[in-house]
């Protein structure tokens, strides 16, 4: 493609990835090398070898112009990557890339990177193609601290490859006072920081939950029309993000409210300033967390994926029947994911997989409940208990 446009949290890793595949970089949240491209940005573009890694757009929108013209003229592959932070290219008013430039979401560093096999096949393609028979566990499973360790650790780099938590603390206790302060001051000026920081731990305090607005805004000590722009703020940073409610004409009564989550467990285990002890020791918090971890492992493998997986999660009113994660393949195909705290779930813990299987028949293409335990067993027909690890497997 022409043009390539990475978006995703600040310092998830983007620059460091495109600097891989780049000839020319042109950092432009830098004054020195901005200044050209204000003046003549056509001019400055077309004496640059390529591909050229253009990084934090978003402070000169003005280039974007100028690429749509160097494309137009010569429409060849490895031109541009361009990297940012924020996601108003999807709310920009003549966005001049339409048909031009392919976005691809990037998030921290996932399980598969960090403890597995990075090149091996996405596990939502896997059980597209094999159902549930494809999970498979690694050698040495965590345990339930285990895993909280590393939801605490989050995805960002330099906090999951840090030498110590002490060191990985630090950076990401920094990381929330720049996003609150800094960032959000950049991305829309005039916004308290300490609302915005009140009401983005209120988000954190109920992560993976469906919560109406109002209740998170009351929480927070903030209006209706401030807590708006603040989920505008936090989406834009791409902090916070809301997985759609699944919906199908098969089943009846439910709930079309989105599912809330901060992009990384670590960011919600900071801004609460929980450390592993403190998430062990509350059970609402750590059901969260962990659920947070799952999806943010699903969420990153999704511009990977050749199956083209879509996340929602369901719900039917009155809470009669939950599932955690639903992921929709082509064909309204469905995997279903429950999330449990517990290192061996029973045939109950599959009770709300088991009626979706049977409601939808051939649809459904498997179900897991993901524990914190060491095992992979069957616990019905299409639906098994797998350790969180198998998603790396």
């Amino acid at each position: 493609m022409p043009v390539v446009l990475v978006v995703g949290p600040r310092a998830c890793g983007k620059t460091t990835t495109a600097l891989r595949r780049a000839r020319s970089v042109v950092r432009l949240d830098r004054e020195a090398e901005t200044v050209a491209f204000r003046a003549d940005p056509d001019s400055v573009l077309a004496r640059l070898p390529e591909p050229v890694l253009l990084d934090e757009w978003q402070t000169t929108p003005g280039i974007l112009g100028a690429i749509k013209r160097a494309v137009d003229s010569k429409p060849v592959p490895n031109r541009f990557l361009i990297t940012g932070s924020v996601r108003a290219d999807l709310e920009a008013q003549g966005w001049p890339l339409t048909g031009r430039a392919v976005r691809v979401a990037m998030y921290g560093l996932v399980g598969r990177e960090l403890h597995g096999d990075a090149s091996a096949e996405p596990v939502l393609d896997r059980l597209a193609a094999r159902g549930v028979d494809a999970l498979s566990v690694p050698d040495d499973p965590p345990d339930l601290g285990g895993y909280v360790e590393r939801a605490v650790r989050g995805g960002f780099p330099e906090a999951a490859l840090a030498a110590s938590d002490a060191l990985a603390q630090q950076w990401l206790d920094s990381y929330i006072e720049q996003v609150v302060t800094r960032d959000a001051e950049l991305v829309d000026g005039g916004r308290d920081p300490q609302r915005l920081r009140r009401y983005l731990e209120t988000l954190c305090l109920h992560t993976a939950g469906v919560v109406e607005s109002k209740a998170l805004y009351d929480a927070a000590g903030i209006n209706r029309k401030t807590a708006a722009a603040y989920d505008r703020l936090l989406g834009n940073l791409m902090i916070v993000e809301e997985t759609p409610a699944w919906w199908t004409n098969r089943l009846k009564r439910l709930v079309r409210s989105p599912k809330r989550y901060v992009v990384d467990p670590a960011i919600a285990a900071t801004v609460l300033r929980l450390d592993v002890a403190g998430v062990l020791r509350d059970g609402d918090v750590l059901g969260r967390l962990l659920d947070t971890y799952v999806m943010a492992q699903l969420r990153a493998e999704l511009p990977v994926c050749r199956s083209r997986p879509r996340l929602h999660h369901l719900r039917v009113e009155q809470g009669r029947h939950e599932v955690d994660v639903i992921v929709e393949l082509g064909g309204g195909r469905v995997v279903a994911f429950e999330v449990k705290a517990s290192s061996a779930p029973r045939s109950g813990d599959a009770v709300h997989l088991r009626w979706l299987r049977d409601q939808l028949g051939d649809r459904f293409v498997g179900g897991v409940v993901l524990h914190t335990g060491p095992r992979m067993y069957r616990i019905d027909e299409r639906i098994v208990a797998a350790p969180i690890c198998a998603l790396w497997g």
